[in-house]
């Protein structure tokens, strides 16, 4: 399986998670997982959201669309992001 999976509009993504990077960036591919470096620190969630806030940025889509499925403190983590209708340049360049 690779990082991503569709699911009608809805895109699944499994994530490998660097926090208190210098920026949000995304890094490449980790062990079948899309790497992404954020800024935030893993305490009080604050990474998660800023994750969910991200994706919702390069997904067009609304932070509420974003959604958090499982590895909350955990570094490997499944987002799902629901009605997408635009792909990033990175994604393209990734599943290509």
């Amino acid at each position: 399986m690779s990082f991503y999976d569709w699911q009608d509009k809805n895109l699944l993504l499994k994530l490998h998670v660097q926090p208190r990077a210098k920026e949000n960036s995304i890094v490449g591919i980790y062990n079948d997982n899309l790497k992404l470096k954020i800024k935030s620190p893993p305490v009080e969630n604050k990474a998660n959201k800023e994750i969910a806030s991200y994706l919702a940025k390069e997904f067009s889509v609304t932070k509420s669309n974003v959604e958090l499925i499982s590895g909350q403190l955990n570094r490997d983590k499944k987002f799902l992001v629901k009605g997408v209708n635009v792909l990033p340049e990175w994604f393209k360049d990734l599943t290509e």
